[in-house]
């Protein structure tokens, strides 16, 4: 299995972007040219749970929805997702993704965190590039926290 890694440093505190993050009503409205809904469709967020990801329009030509089952859950800090359907399934099977917030720690740094993607994968469809479309989309929403949240 390959694995692929990324971060960006955000300009809020790690429990403002956990918080943000598990709440799909303000995730769908974060950036909706990457991720337009987010919403659970079986359980609550909690290890089991199905969430259903609908992609935007600045990725929709490389993936259009993505159904994950929550396998691990860190409360205020990590959450894993094994995608269980969609077009990630058909190119990389297993996909299995972590997206963390980890407080910076230091005087200067109270209100900062680092917001990890990692993905961990096996090609399974012929000719299948490693998911850096994934990463960098992944990345891009991300950072996009930081402007959303000053109206949050």
């Amino acid at each position: 299995m390959e694995t692929m890694k990324g971060e960006v440093v955000l300009n809020i505190p790690s429990e403002k972007a956990w918080e943000m993050y598990r709440n799909n009503e303000i995730l769908s409205k974060i950036n909706p040219d990457l991720l337009s809904a987010a919403e659970y469709i079986q359980g609550d967020g909690a290890p089991g749970s199905l969430r259903l990801f609908k992609l935007g329009p600045a990725i929709r030509n490389y993936v259009n929805e993505s159904m994950e089952k929550i396998e691990k859950v860190e409360t205020g800090r990590s959450m894993t997702y094994e995608v269980i359907g969609g077009d990630l399934k058909e190119m990389y099977d297993p996909y299995r993704v972590t997206f963390s917030f980890i407080p910076i720690e230091g005087d200067n740094n109270v209100n900062k965190c680092i917001a990890e993607w990692k993905a961990e994968f096996k090609v399974s469809a012929p000719a299948t590039p490693p998911p850096e479309k994934a990463k960098d989309a992944a990345l891009r929403f991300l950072k996009s926290f930081d402007n959303f949240q000053q109206s949050y």
